[in-house]
């Protein structure tokens, strides 16, 4: 359903309607929104004492900065993964995904389940206050290096390969670009993988430590070895068969036709009653009990008031049509 004016006593009064009757009520408004209108989630568990709400902000319904509008980018610079993003010789660089509305999306998705299972053991619904800033925050594992080092490390952008760990980052390939990560116990593999056992007894690269304070020394061999190889197809099968951590960097576009992608049902087309179909990510949940992609058609804009205030409320065709044509409702055909 799609309420044009919440703010006539009408169309707040359809909303408190439907609230006995909801599961679950989802909201991303501006700070004191629903307060004001008394659709907080005190007033909504008084109508309603198994509803659960999700409120899903910039920075969270408490706090000082509680008040505060925001969107992806200001989560992301708010939260630290700027700082870590980019080059450490250039500014701070945001990450070219929506990943913080999509990252906080799933969080309250993850959270509903076990308000979902609360509610059933104990018959009470409950308020999710997700922030976004909190999710990119959580996602840091800076700090504990950080605080373990007594404050002598001081977390910032790595640019192309890992200060500390050796050998991770950015290489070319033959084709475009890869991340290589070996950690200690895949170090061994690639020594073998290159045929350069003397690398694994080198003292200027063992241990780890080793390795990541002359990196400067090691890196450009690494890279030479990658080159060495006529296509990526050839440096991808070497690795996997001696397991070391390897992936190329792919265009999201270059995703799309990738046999992986296409095995796991990520690259989908569905269908869209404005625009026609259109492509879009796969559905990344994977349940052995319903195996099945669930179908996705968007629905316009108030297509379904009829159905819902016919099935919970019992309004007939003309009540909603009148309720439309007072502007409480919307609707639209395109």
């Amino acid at each position: 359903m799609l309420f044009r004016s919440w703010d006539t006593p009408e169309g707040l009064q359809l909303i408190k309607d439907l609230v006995p009757h909801c599961d679950v009520v989802v909201e991303n408004f501006g700070h004191g929104v629903l307060e004001k209108r008394g659709l907080d989630y005190d007033s909504l568990v008084a109508l309603n004492p198994r509803v659960i709400l999700v409120s899903v902000s910039a920075f969270g319904r408490t706090g000082p900065w509680a008040d505060r509008p925001g969107f992806d980018g200001i989560a992301q610079a708010f939260s630290g993964m700027m700082h870590m993003t980019g080059d450490p010789e250039r500014p701070p660089s945001a990450v070219g995904f929506v990943i913080a509305d999509s990252s906080a999306a799933v969080h309250g998705f993850a959270a509903l389940g076990y308000a979902l299972l609360h509610r059933e053991r104990t018959g009470k619904g409950q308020h999710i206050d997700i922030a976004m800033a909190d999710v990119m925050f959580h996602l840091s594992e800076v700090l504990a290096r950080y605080d373990l080092s007594g404050g002598t490390y001081r977390p910032t952008r790595m640019g192309q390969h890992h200060p500390l760990v050796c050998p991770v980052g950015i290489y070319r390939l033959p084709e475009g670009w890869c991340i290589l990560m070996c950690l200690d116990r895949q170090w061994p593999y690639l020594v073998t993988a290159m045929g350069r056992p003397d690398l694994g007894t080198d003292p200027r690269f063992n241990p780890s430590a080793e390795r990541a304070a002359n990196q400067a020394e090691l890196v450009p061999q690494i890279q030479d070895w990658l080159l060495s190889f006529p296509d990526n197809d050839s440096v991808l099968e070497v690795c996997r068969a001696h397991r070391i951590p390897i992936a190329p960097c792919l265009d999201p576009v270059d995703a799309v036709d990738h046999p992986h992608y296409i095995a796991r049902e990520m690259v989908r087309r569905v269908p869209d009653p404005v625009v026609g179909d259109v492509l879009i990510p796969g559905y990344p949940f994977k349940f052995s009990a319903q195996p099945d992609l669930p179908d996705l058609v968007a629905p316009l804009l108030g297509e379904h008031n009829a159905e819902v205030l016919a099935e919970l409320l019992g309004h007939d065709a003309d009540a909603v049509a009148g309720l439309e044509a007072r502007g409480v409702l919307h609707h639209t055909d395109r």
